[in-house]
């Protein structure tokens, strides 16, 4: 037998052998068994669930702690922080408190002294306002010495000295009569000076430059076309004699030319020399003109007479253009542009004289400065706060200079 039957055989008995009461009782061993394990399984996933929650619980009560401390600690120093911030306050506000107190004094004396101030001005307002008419007169009389004999212009000096006048009759002052007498006196001055009218002369001038391109050189071969006319020959058989006279003469000045002149008669000008002398006649007009608003006068006549000696001496004078330019040359040369001005004005030194004895010494007895009193030095604060500068207050009556 093999051992493989042996087993076979084995098996078979076992089989043979179990028999129900065993099988019962091997059943309930093993449910036991089971059961203890599952209880076991049981028990060891409780502990394990309340080992991790208590972990939990221990870990968040640590966390908890933690934040509580924290926050303790903010608060603390938040306390502290407010009770430093309201120190400080308290000290602003002191601050401020006596601040406000000095600002208060300083108003008072301020409004006590704009007060005193307002019935001084109210005490000088008559004198004052006559101070200013006569400080304008004054220099309206200046301003009219400055136009007359900076710029020429008496007629802008008239009307100067006249608003002078005006500013001295409106102060009603008897004692100002004299200088109005010898306000009015200049016046009269000045109205008598003959006025030049130095615009309209550049004008004339200028349109004298445009005209020169319209002048026409002088014909210097008149003399030879005269002669031409005289060699002409006769269509007349009976004048034989005198056309075989003026052809032999015509033969004859071909070879030899001979002409008279005498101190006269104008040097010939090369060809296209013309361009350059009607430039040179320009430029003299232009120097002349600007001798006028430079009262030149010297200058000026010589400019003129210079243009006039080239125009005679190369254009044709007989031309009407030409007789009309020489006769608006000669006309200006004749035009005086320098006008005689009175050395001084009569009225000036006076109302200079005025000027001192009112105004300057109202002026030294009516300036004051009014100047804020002292304020005591604060102690140092936080914050500080200075008052604004007070700048003394002069009260004067204002005087224009010249």
């Amino acid at each position: 037998m093999t051992e493989h039957d042996k087993s076979t055989e084995a098996i078979n008995n076992e089989t043979v052998a179990d028999t129900p009461e065993k099988r019962q009782t091997k059943s309930s061993s093993e449910q036991k068994r089971s059961g203890l394990i599952g209880s076991a399984i049981a028990i060891a996933i409780i502990i394990a669930i309340g080992g991790g929650i208590y972990y939990f619980t221990q870990h968040n009560n640590a966390k908890l702690v933690n934040e509580n401390n924290e926050l303790k600690q903010q608060m603390s120093e938040l306390i502290e922080r407010q009770k430093v911030d309201r120190q400080r306050l308290d000290s602003l506000l002191v601050s401020h408190t006596e601040i406000k107190s000095h600002a208060s004094e300083y108003e008072e004396q301020l409004n006590r002294r704009m007060q005193e101030l307002q019935a001084h001005v109210n005490a000088l307002s008559s004198t004052d306002v006559k101070s200013w008419l006569l400080a304008q007169a004054d220099f309206m009389v200046k301003m009219a010495g400055r136009k007359l004999w900076n710029d020429h212009d008496p007629v802008t000096a008239v009307v100067l000295l006249k608003s002078a006048d005006s500013s001295l009759a409106e102060m009603n002052d008897p004692s100002l009569l004299d200088i109005r007498k010898s306000i009015n006196n200049d016046i009269a001055s000045l109205s008598a000076i003959n006025q030049v009218d130095y615009d309209g002369i550049i004008l004339r001038l200028n349109q004298l430059s445009n005209e020169v391109d319209n002048l026409r050189i002088a014909d210097l071969n008149s003399g030879d076309a005269k002669a031409d006319d005289e060699s002409e020959l006769s269509s007349d058989i009976a004048d034989w004699k005198q056309n075989l006279t003026r052809s032999w003469k015509s033969f004859t000045n071909d070879f030899i030319t001979v002409r008279a002149r005498d101190g006269s008669e104008a040097p010939l000008l090369a060809p296209n020399q013309d361009i350059y002398l009607r430039e040179n006649i320009r430029s003299q007009l232009l120097i002349a003109a600007q001798a006028v608003p430079r009262y030149q006068e010297e200058t000026y006549k010589q400019s003129l007479e210079q243009v006039s000696t080239w125009v005679r001496a190369y254009f044709d004078v007989d031309a009407p253009a030409t007789k009309a330019f020489l006769a608006e040359v000669d006309e200006l040369v004749n035009q005086p542009i320098a006008t005689e001005m009175p050395d001084a004005l009569e009225s000036q030194p006076k109302l200079e004289k005025i000027m001192q004895t009112r105004v300057r010494n109202l002026l030294s007895q009516s300036t004051e400065t009014v100047a804020p009193p002292a304020v005591q030095e604060q102690d140092k604060q936080p914050v500080e706060a200075t008052e604004p500068d007070a700048h003394p207050v002069e009260v004067t009556t204002s005087e224009q200079k010249v």
